[in-house]
């Protein structure tokens, strides 16, 4: 059974986040040792650093940067965030998580969801995880350092472009503070020039005289002359470490002079031999100790005690450590209790090097001992980390010891594979280490090397390793494991098939998946049960998809699939969004955002886009612009879909809700501009449908119906129809388009054909007619809480609402949609009715002149131009005329002109 926290570590330091196995060790500051040397001119530049943005600490190991930052922190008492960094945060999700953790220990405010969406299979973009911890961080005053040790490990494109996107947008109350190995890869030049950065290098860190006799004296506790440390300072040119390891070497030596002057060669040399002094006059279980440990990035008593077995000897692994700890000899505490320890890195190299050419120390007890082997140190350091449920670090020990089944079963994971959990680099760095052969003998390393490119976005290679791994599938017979890993290759497949939008592909793959998939494999199937879902609904088949989305919904949620809940989610919501279940969608797509949390994460995009479409039916416009914005924001940080030209073109839809046709047509230029680069060909009638509605705002009527006739969009051209005064083509066009989707069941579809219906029936003069199809359109919207869907219909939808609030069940429906409209129903009524009145006012020359230009459908840029008029003027009469046939649109004052015979 797994250990619980407390059984790990002391109360108050736990060892792991429950959430994603994260190790409270990476974030612990060292604490100064005792008797350290004082450098203030060091203390002093790195306080003047606080002045701009960054302070980086490059030079070789050991010259005591981490001590450095560690007492400097201590000293002035600043807050600090500390991230001990190691090769594995590499990996994108892994860093972010950390550098989250890191964050909340100095008051970031980030929710539960944000983690559980960076072990999901399908990670956030870095700037939504980062927005977050910054938007967690907004309201803090107080100054505060982010302290990331040991940054030369970083090599990841990814990690690196999200540390510079940090960088570039630190909060002003955070300093970042790095040591490195040598310089990280970010825009250094250009913080240099705006006075940003401060730099401290080898040259800066080694040891003047003075303080390498306040380090030799009062630290290693050594009664040197003055030449002698002078001799000493020349030999290890001030490098800490060297100064280090021949404080210990020389201590208890007969002739201490005599052994100072024989250091000599270059650094390396000096290494070697300080670290051979330093190993060889230790005791043997100590050597064995040392030696034994070493495979290990961090250690704790019982795990040391599991690694080692007999030959840690009398002594428990607990008492081990404090003897390193005490005689100084590079062990790190990670903790405040000194129950976590790691060795200084370049302490680390030596003796795992030593290790590998000479194995475990003897024990001295003679032949009947057997020594375990570096395999046997890697898989007992293996077994303790996956009991103590930290099978990230099982994996890579299994991984180091080259045992394929093992590494391979705790990849699989208990339910989630460790892909899914923060391990996708260590898991490409292993299986890109492994030869052919073995990967031919293990088909399912392929097949999950591929998931691991398909997460990483490297989507040409994912495509060649599910060939081979079909090729080697096919090569043997056939058996239940292959049949699952047919499966789990043919959704990858389905999944890259998603982001096109290819439906029948999808159908294809998900519903191969599904067959073949093991009744186990769950994260896999509920993956191709949403794919699946996505098929059918892109298809038009949403009986069938709602059914594949509850079912991976269900499913996700038990198993913890955070991203394929999310996204059956918004796969539901958009279903009952198109069965006209408003209410129903707005509440699924809320839950959306709460799986995400307090991050913005690309799924939540959806969300927004979705949720935006309810508040403007329901007439709340400033909800659905904020909902749009968030979903641009977020949507913007997608590459490779189509899902930011989305939410740009409701964007404009909402602008044309306010009025504004010529933003609203701007900004459609820009969502087509992007969809056709992009080849988002999903968009296109979206595209072609708004400018049909824009042009026919603006009057222009003739592109209004090249427009709608780009893509066979019947509604659009119905609409076109009834402006143009053709309203009996339009009767034909929506009854034929009605009867198509009440057969296919699509009620949004029929609930929209039916209102205008209604218009056109009024148009014709069908007065009767056209109040018991708006009886019908009230009847199916009112569960709802439609309201745009009847007042963007103007004024002859005024008309036959007021008839319909005198009386009947859907009265009090009928006249909060007036209410809506601004109008009172009783003239409402007589203003709209069959036979049209009279104006009260009528039209002077100078404004039927300014109508016809608007027939004609010129712009007011236009009809300035050919009246000679300022742009002011022309709007000025466009409202008159407005008023005068009280109307809100061009479109209606046009129509309305018409019925009145001024055209």
């Amino acid at each position: 059974m797994p250990l619980a926290p407390s059984q790990l570590t002391p109360p108050n330091v736990a060892f792991y986040n429950q959430s994603m196995n994260l190790l409270s060790t990476k974030m612990f500051m060292p604490p100064p040792r005792p008797k350290t040397v004082y450098r203030p001119r060091l203390f002093e530049a790195m306080e003047e650093g606080l002045q701009g943005k960054f302070i980086l600490l490059s030079a070789p190991a050991g010259f005591g940067k981490t001590t450095l930052v560690s007492e400097w922190l201590a000293g002035n008492g600043l807050p600090a965030a500390w991230l001990s960094l190691d090769e594995e945060d590499n990996d994108p999700s892994r860093f972010l998580a950390y550098l989250l953790a890191a964050l909340q220990t100095v008051g970031a405010t980030v929710g539960e969801g944000v983690f559980a969406m960076l072990q999901s299979p399908q990670s956030p973009p870095f700037e939504s995880v980062l927005t977050a911890a910054l938007n967690g961080l907004a309201e803090r005053r107080e100054p505060f350092v982010l302290v990331l040790d040991d940054a030369h490990v970083l090599q990841s494109e990814q990690t690196l472009g999200a540390l510079a996107w940090l960088l570039d947008r630190l909060p002003p109350s955070m300093r970042l503070v790095m040591t490195t190995r040598h310089d990280p890869s970010l825009p250094l030049s250009r913080l240099r020039a705006r006075a940003q950065l401060i730099e401290l290098r080898a040259a800066d860190l080694r040891f003047t005289h003075a303080e390498a006799a306040g380090f030799l004296q009062d630290t290693m506790g050594l009664r040197l002359s003055s030449e002698d440390i002078s001799v000493l300072e020349a030999r290890t040119e001030g490098w800490a470490a060297g100064l280090q390891l021949a404080a210990i070497s020389i201590k208890g030596q007969p002739d201490i002079p005599g052994s100072i002057r024989s250091f000599s060669g270059s650094d390396r040399m000096v290494v070697d031999y300080l670290l051979e002094e330093v190993l060889l006059r230790q005791p043997e279980d100590v050597q064995r100790f040392l030696a034994g440990t070493s495979i290990l990035e961090r250690m704790n008593g019982p795990l040391c005690e599991a690694v080692l077995g007999e030959a840690l000897g009398k002594r428990t692994g607990q008492q081990m450590l404090d003897i390193l700890d005490k005689d100084n000899l590079f062990i790190i505490p990670l903790d405040n209790e000194r129950k976590w320890f790691r060795y200084h890195h370049l302490f680390a190299d030596l003796l795992r090097d030593r290790l590998e050419r000479f194995g475990l120390p003897s024990d001295g007890a003679g032949a009947g001992t057997a020594k375990p082997s570096i395999r046997q140190l890697h898989m007992r350091a293996c077994e303790w980390f996956e009991t103590n449920g930290l099978e990230i670090e099982a994996f890579r020990h299994a991984a180091a010891a080259s045992d394929i089944e093992q590494a391979a079963r705790l990849m699989e994971g208990k339910g989630m594979p460790l892909l899914f959990r923060g391990a996708v680099y260590p898991i490409v760095q292993w299986l890109e280490s492994l030869k052919g052969d073995v990967l031919l003998a293990h088909p399912a390393l392929t097949v999950m090397h591929a998931s691991a490119l398909l997460l990483l976005g490297r989507t040409d290679e994912t495509e060649r390793k599910l060939i081979e791994a079909e090729a080697v599938i096919a090569g043997r017979a056939a058996g239940a494991v292959d049949a699952d890993l047919i499966g789990h290759i043919a959704s990858v497949r389905a999944t890259i098939a998603v982001a096109k939008h290819d439906a029948p592909e999808i159908e294809r793959q998900s519903q191969r998946a599904l067959a073949h998939l093991l009744p186990g494999n769950l994260p896999v199937r509920t993956a191709a049960s949403w794919s699946l879902g996505y098929a059918r609904q892109l298809l038009g088949d949403r009986h069938a998809a709602r059914l594949a989305y509850a079912e991976a919904l269900a499913v996700s949620e038990r198993i913890g699939h955070k991203i394929i809940e999310a996204m059956a989610a918004i796969g539901l919501g958009s279903l009952q969004q198109a069965d006209n279940e408003l209410t129903e969608a707005a509440s699924t797509y809320r839950r959306v955002l709460r799986i995400a949390g307090d991050m913005p994460i690309p799924a939540a995009c959806e969300a927004h886009l979705g949720l935006a479409k309810l508040h403007y039916e329901w007439n709340e416009l400033e909800e659905a612009e904020a909902h749009v914005r968030a979903s641009e924001q977020m949507a913007g940080q997608l590459v490779g879909t189509d899902r930011h030209v989305a939410a740009r073109l409701f964007a404009a839809r909402l602008l044309l809700a306010r009025g504004d046709e010529d933003g609203a047509a701007v900004l459609t230029d820009k969502a087509e501009a992007d969809a056709v680069r992009g080849q988002y060909r999903l968009q296109f009638p979206e595209v072609a449908s708004l400018r049909a509605l824009i042009r026919l705002r603006q009057g222009r009527l003739t592109e209004a119906e090249q427009a709608a006739r780009q893509y066979d969009l019947p509604l659009s051209l119905a609409q076109v129809f009834i402006v143009q005064g053709k309203a009996q083509e339009a009767l034909a066009q929506l009854v034929g388009y009605r009867h198509q989707t009440e057969e296919h069941g699509w009620k949004a579809e029929t609930l929209r054909a039916i209102v205008l219906e209604t218009v056109a029936l009024q148009w014709l003069g069908h007065h009767k007619q056209a109040l018991k199809r708006l009886s019908e359109a009230l009847a199916l919207a009112e569960s709802g809480g439609y309201i745009r869907l009847f007042t963007d219909e103007g004024a002859p939808m005024a008309g036959l609402l007021s008839e319909a609030a005198k009386g009947g069940p859907r009265a009090g429906y009928a006249r909060k949609l007036l209410k809506a409209m601004g109008a009172v129903s009783g003239s409402a009524a007589a203003e709209y009715s069959s036979s049209v009145a009279p104006l009260l006012e009528p039209l002077t020359d100078r404004e039927l002149e300014v109508l016809r230009l608007i027939a004609e459908g010129l712009s007011n840029q236009e009809i300035g131009a050919r009246l000679y008029l300022a742009l002011s003027t022309v709007k000025g009469y466009n409202q008159n005329i407005f008023g005068k046939l009280q109307v809100q649109r061009r479109t209606e004052a046009v129509a309305r002109a018409r019925e009145l015979e001024l055209l």
